[in-house]
């Protein structure tokens, strides 16, 4: 079985995908690689791909498949299925960049607990059962995660590079999923992705918006493990 790496997604750590990593970590290792100690996306992915496999499945969520289609132009040879969900393969705009500078004050205030409270979560759920829970969740890995974490990933995300080249000579399995009402990263932009790497498949998750891995857990590991079926067969 091939390894499976697993990115997060920003101010999240393992937990986002305890569903999945119960359930998929019985027939394969299954490693969630941190994405937290450096300001640039290059060096995100360098750190994640000195420490794996020589070749592995990759899965990231949000920041977590920012830093995957690094990893796929930098190593396009190690990627044996690529795994997008609820994220952008575009660089951040400047009306985004802008909305961090403001944040990043605030954190370096010691006020990371209320960006995440009022300008972070709102974004992040779909109405459900479940949502305060998640929340929940989320403010307890910003919060054990810190203001050093989130300024790193802060700026990151602001200078990314544009990976839709990349995507473009992907020619792996390949999982584009988002949960429909994902306000963050459009089902638009899903739909970009799976325009961009040929043969990929596209899975719109009902009931869920940026974290299905949470939401809509049984769902979203379904889809992974279909695309992992693909991985497993080359």
């Amino acid at each position: 079985m091939m390894p499976l790496v697993l990115l997060p997604g920003m101010m999240c750590d393992a937990r986002v995908y305890a569903p999945q990593i119960a359930a998929l970590s019985g027939t394969r290792t299954v490693h969630c690689a941190p994405i937290s100690a450096h300001d640039t996306t290059e060096a995100l992915a360098a750190e994640v791909l000195d420490q794996a496999s020589p070749r592995f499945a990759l899965a990231g969520l949000s920041m977590g498949g920012i830093v995957a289609m690094e990893m796929q132009r930098q190593a396009p040879g190690r990627v044996a299925g690529l795994a997008l969900l609820d994220t952008n393969p575009k660089a951040e705009t400047d009306e985004v960049r802008a909305r961090r500078r403001p944040q990043m004050d605030k954190v370096r205030d010691g006020q990371l607990a209320l960006v995440m409270r009022d300008e972070m979560k709102p974004n992040y759920l779909t109405d459900g059962p479940q949502r305060a829970e998640i929340l929940d969740l989320c403010m307890e890995m910003a919060l054990s995660l810190g203001e050093k974490v989130f300024l790193n990933q802060s700026r990151a995300l602001a200078h990314r590079p544009d990976q839709q080249d990349t995507l473009r000579g992907y020619d792996g399995p390949a999982l584009v999923l988002c949960g429909r009402d994902d306000a963050l990263c459009t089902v638009a932009r899903h739909e970009l992705m799976h325009d961009l790497i040929a043969g990929s498949t596209l899975r719109v998750i009902d009931g869920a918006g940026h974290l299905p891995t949470l939401e809509q857990p049984d769902e979203t590991t379904a889809a992974l493990a279909a695309w992992l079926e693909q991985t497993d067969g080359l």
